[in-house]
């Protein structure tokens, strides 16, 4: 079969026929000039998606590729193993099971790239590779002949230039590395009792209200925390801070624990430095228990330059699963890009996606770094201007952009219920409308210019030098009718190198004016007002949804910083210091009370849900913001703001829409 370009050259736009166009167009008619090229994507979208219907087996099957590749254990209790491997000349499994026997357990080569390698079961009936058991792929110089290489991987693979490696399988479930080994090796997953799903998915939020977490740092102890921890611990303070989801940051397998889960290595493991796969699907299944909607940080963007325990030359070349030369490196990330215009690379991927939902129950995904698909830049060095030749002309990477429409199409095609997130800092138009529109189908964008705006203001301006105009301009400057999601601050603001919100706020004086016996500082009693003043600005103003980052609700104190050779791998930053927000004695538990009346007040008012919203004053001399919403309640609601760092204000007169009494 031709390969995706193929099957997409020549799409004529004037015999395209786009359901829903006109909706789109009729919101921002500067998109009308554009509508060839929206009509040329759409065709192309529809040429894939039929093409995988009439030649692979139709989307259901194609996006299941987890059933067919990898490791799988058959109704006879044997062990069949396939993987897709074009550019090898041999393959070969083993590990624990043939006392790691390299040249044993030979694959057989079959059509379009694809191997295959069956272990019937032991004479008593038993599986035949042990529950636990480690394994690798390996690649030797010549079929059937031994090499030399590097131990590592329960796959030997045979490249074409006679090289000899280990790999693990692209579809492994689960990897460890052993005591004192940093590559990973694939572990076979046959417990002899599953964990049992006992919780539907919850119904999707229509007032999103996100806490992004990360498993490992959940805990002010200086270790690892688990998957067991996060359950037992955190879900019950997360639903007590009123937020109705959890977006998981590093579940996806990484190798390299500082890279805060976004150099994946193994796209189908859970990550067993948290803990095993029936524990994963006990936490969220417990979430779902009690109403909460779990969401997977998802990286298709970019994956690990890693060989042995990694993706990247897995059969021995440097295409595989992507781009040759230039295209297919991330410079600034280090890492490899995927070329989404191979079949087997769309079938892997979009087979990730349904993976996380139909095994572990995740009920939906933000899509990191994908400013970096959509552009042939990667995002590096370009500057957005928001022309929209900047969206439709040849600077896009067509292929990434149809990736991510098929993968929106498909999830929303067999999980209605599952909502997608783009984190994308481009502003690309239509990211966020229905495919039948002609756009991308994502459900909500990341408002990533909002916390790049609190720090650019905590950084460089005075208090009294405040612009009120720009404020409001940031919080309200997004495109209608596409999901926006608000936060203050982001995950990256945590890191060491930089500072949170309360950090910029309050720096060193968090060491010794906390307490609530302590003396009143003004710089703390400033931090602390103009941190709850930033983020209810930003949850009322800048989005149709929520999102904060752990910790960041009680102003925790200090950076993160993951266990690395240049801190003596030390775990002291690299953990939340949740026991503060539970001291009586210390002042950051009224942060975290504010943030958890701040979440109530909307589930009561429903401002998220807002259709309208109208900002009717931003005093430059007075630093007072005014605006009102009305939210699904019905209540009309007006929000004020003063700003002024030495004023306040009696009987400050405002403009309403709606007359009559409004009670504080």
């Amino acid at each position: 079969m031709s390969d995706v370009r193929q099957v997409v050259d020549g799409v004529d736009p004037d015999k395209v026929i786009v359901p829903e166009l006109e909706k789109m167009l009729s919101d921002d008619g500067y998109l009308r000039d554009f509508q060839r090229e929206i009509k040329r994507r759409y065709g192309a979208f529809q040429r894939i998606v039929k093409a995988i219907e009439e030649h692979q087996g139709g989307l259901d099957k194609f996006t299941k590729g987890y059933e067919y590749f990898g490791l799988h254990v058959t109704p006879e209790n044997g062990v069949i193993c396939r993987e897709w491997a074009p550019a090898a000349e041999a393959m070969y499994l083993r590990g624990d099971f043939n006392n790691w026997d390299k040249f044993s357990h030979p694959y057989k080569k079959l059509e379009h790239g694809k191997w295959e390698l069956y272990l019937p079961p032991k004479p008593n009936g038993d599986c035949p590779i042990a529950h636990e058991s480690a394994m690798k792929i390996g690649i030797s110089p010549k079929p059937g002949v031994p090499g030399s290489g590097a131990d590592g991987g329960p796959i030997v693979v045979v490249t074409k230039h006679g090289e000899y490696g280990d790999r693990n399988s692209p579809w492994a479930t689960y990897v460890k590395h052993p005591e004192n080994v940093y590559q990973y090796q694939m572990v076979f997953w046959n417990p002899k009792k599953k964990y049992e799903f006992k919780h539907p998915h919850p119904k999707r939020p229509i007032n999103l209200k996100i806490y992004e977490s990360h498993v490992g740092i959940a805990s002010p102890e200086g270790k690892v925390a688990n998957y067991k921890n996060f359950q037992q611990n955190m879900l019950p303070r997360i639903k007590d801070l009123g937020y109705n989801a959890i977006q998981i940051m590093a579940v996806m397998e990484h190798a390299y624990y500082a890279s805060f889960g976004y150099q994946v290595t193994n796209f189908f493991a859970a990550s067993s430095r948290f803990g095993t796969l029936e524990e994963l699907k006990e936490l969220i299944d417990v979430a779902h228990g009690m109403g909460l909607y779990v969401m997977l940080d998802v990286i298709h963007s970019h994956a690990s330059k890693n060989v042995v325990d990694g993706l990247n030359q897995f059969d021995g070349s440097n295409t595989g699963f992507f781009h040759d030369g230039p295209r297919g490196n991330h410079d600034l990330w280090d890492s490899r890009c995927f070329d989404y215009s191979q079949w087997e690379v769309l079938r892997f991927l979009l087979s990730n996606l349904r993976w996380w939902v139909e095994e572990y129950h995740f009920d939906g995904f933000r899509f990191d770094g994908i400013t970096s698909m959509l552009y042939h830049s990667k995002g590096i060095a370009h500057g957005f201007t928001g022309n929209y030749n900047e969206y439709f002309g040849l600077v896009t990477d067509t292929e990434s952009v149809l990736y991510l429409t098929i993968a929106n199409y498909m999830l929303h095609k067999y999980y209605p219920f599952v909502i997608t997130i783009a984190e994308d800092v481009s502003g690309m138009p239509g990211i966020c409308r229905k495919v039948e529109e002609g756009g991308q189908g994502f459900d909500y964008r990341l408002g990533m210019g909002i916390p790049d705006m609190w720090i650019k203001i905590l950084k460089e301006t005075k208090d009294e030098d405040w612009n009120m105009q720009n404020i409001t301009h940031t919080l309200t400057n997004r495109r209608y009718d596409e999901g926006t999601i608000a936060y203050a601050e982001s995950h990256d603001q945590a890191l060491v190198g930089d500072k949170t919100i309360a950090f910029w706020l309050m720096d060193k004086e968090m060491y010794t004016n906390m307490g609530t016996m302590n003396y009143r500082s003004l710089i703390i009693d400033r931090g602390m007002a103009l941190h709850k003043m930033i983020r209810l600005i930003t949850h009322t103003l800048g989005g149709e949804a929520y999102l904060n980052f752990i910790g960041n609700e009680f102003g925790h104190p200090e950076w993160l910083d993951f266990p690395r050779q240049g801190n003596n791998s030390s775990y002291h930053y690299a953990r939340r210091q949740f026991n503060l927000v539970d001291d009586e004695q210390l002042r950051y538990r009224f942060l975290g009370n504010f943030d958890r009346d701040m979440n109530r007040s909307e589930e009561h008012y429903g401002w998220l849900r807002a259709r309208q919203q109208y900002v009717s004053c931003h005093h430059g001399g007075d630093k007072v913001i005014v605006f009102d919403k009305v939210g699904s309640s019905g209540i009309p609601l007006v929000f004020v703001f003063n700003f002024h760092p030495t004023q306040s204000f009696t009987d400050y007169r405002i403009g309403v829409d709606a007359a009559g009494k409004y009670p504080l």
